[in-house]
């Protein structure tokens, strides 16, 4: 089996400290070893997007954001925005984060998300918010993509397709790669998709059963 070094690499990133530190590195293939040193050497912050589970489009390029003087507060939050930020910003959802640090670039990841929903033809803008600190934490900024509220979920859904589910696949991949034989042929499948299958039949059944109750109330009414 071709192991895939730069999947191997994401992988490791992508998990908490204790997560990697977990990993029995006596198991792991010669490539998948050299990674995991790498990564437990050089630890560096999360490099994925925080996803929210739950506020018209900028042509424009987005600013890259400045790193403020930290304040007395122990954290301030100040959202930036633009001139043109629509009417319905106020009763608007955050559904997905792109937090800045040194080595990644937030402002490309959140002007493609934002591509994503404007092709998709779901109105989205993004704020930019500072975010101060005067304890452990340094001060930091974050990319804000805002979609209106009643919009969160299918954004969400948009969002996973197009850009995240691409992500996980790799991760899943890096995973399979470092696996033995015995270990990858003794996956219990029906455990290993059981959330996901899960997940999108209880979706489903919310969605039907307030399609039949609002029906149900409509034939009701005289």
């Amino acid at each position: 089996m071709k192991i895939n070094i730069e999947d191997l690499r994401r992988h490791y990133a992508s998990l908490s400290d204790e997560a990697l530190r977990a990993i029995n590195r006596t198991e792991l293939v010669e490539i998948a070893r050299e990674c995991y040193d790498q990564e437990l050497a050089q630890r560096e912050p999360p490099k994925k997007a925080e996803r929210l589970p739950r506020p018209v489009i900028h042509a424009a390029p987005l600013d890259e954001p400045e790193h403020e003087e930290t304040q007395e507060a122990a954290e301030d939050e100040l959202d930036v925005e633009s001139e043109d930020t629509p009417e319905w910003s106020r009763e608007a959802a955050c559904v997905c984060t792109f937090a800045t640090y040194a080595g990644n670039n937030a402002t490309s990841d959140a002007e493609n998300a934002r591509d994503v929903l404007t092709e998709a033809g779901i109105p989205c803008y993004v704020a930019l918010r500072h975010i101060n600190a005067t304890l452990a934490p340094p001060s930091r900024s974050e990319y804000r993509v805002m979609v209106p509220g009643g919009l969160n979920f299918e954004a969400a859904s948009v969002l996973d397709k197009e850009i995240f589910n691409a992500e996980i696949e790799a991760e899943w991949r890096a995973h399979f790669a470092v696996l033995s034989d015995e270990d990858l042929l003794g996956v219990n499948k029906e455990v290993l998709f059981g959330g996901l299958l899960d997940r999108i039949e209880r979706v489903r059944r919310a969605y039907d059963e307030e399609v039949a109750r609002r029906t149900n109330t409509s034939n009701q009414q005289p």
